[in-house]
């Protein structure tokens, strides 16, 4: 399983009957395929619906049935269209119970920054500042390095879209909360050492009493 797929398949786990969760661009729409089925949640997609599903095979492929990055998807039965004033009246009236988002940056204090680097051309922060400041639960989902670079700092030197929102980070390391003491490792990947797990993160790193190996 490449670090992509492992990430997906944790933060799937996340969720509870009843949940309404967004899923960013990039890849936390992976999330969608690893939903359990014992479990009821509605996914909403910020270009205009809910019950949102996983990709579908190439040759039941929608062109017009897309997600907020563009991707393929299915939905579901009893799913459900709607303009963008009804998509955003959903994220910024407090409606989702969480929403996963990648990452440039994230910091031991919750803030995010994952909207641009200086210097280079981005069409703008777009619905990432909203979601952030609306869902009640904020999930980082992105590999823990970017070509050897910390992503999990100890305080953020991008411009952030948020600050002091972020919960929870899953990486294909491991999952760390966001407490007022730092952040906490609570569960590891035993495919990494928790020396590389800390040599990977400039933060440092509160290791759980009660740490898992990553389920």
């Amino acid at each position: 399983m490449n670090p992509k797929e492992i990430i997906a398949k944790r933060v799937a786990k996340e969720f509870k009957d009843g949940d309404v969760v967004n899923l960013g661009i990039g890849l936390p729409t992976m999330v969608a395929n690893y939903v359990s089925d014992d479990i009821e949640i509605l996914l909403q997609s910020e270009n205009g619906f809910v019950g949102l599903g996983p990709a579908p095979e190439e040759h039941l492929v929608e062109k017009d049935l897309v997600n907020a990055g563009g991707q393929p998807v299915t939905i579901k039965p009893g799913g459900m269209f709607f303009d963008s004033a009804m998509s955003f009246s959903i994220i910024r009236g407090g409606h989702l119970d969480a929403t996963v988002l990648g990452a440039l940056q994230v910091d031991e204090k919750g803030n995010l920054a994952n909207w641009m680097i200086p210097g280079k051309l981005v069409p703008g922060m777009g619905g990432a500042m909203d979601l952030v400041g609306g869902a009640k639960k904020v999930i980082v989902a992105m590999q823990h390095t970017a070509k050897g670079n910390h992503k999990i700092m100890k305080e953020c030197n991008l411009p952030l879209t948020g600050r002091g929102k972020v919960s929870k980070i899953v990486t294909e390391m491991g999952v760390m909360e966001v407490t007022d003491k730092g952040l906490l490792l609570t569960e590891y990947n035993p495919e990494f050492t928790l020396e590389q797990i800390q040599e990977a993160t400039e933060a440092k790193l509160i290791v759980s009493d009660s740490l898992i190996e990553m389920i």
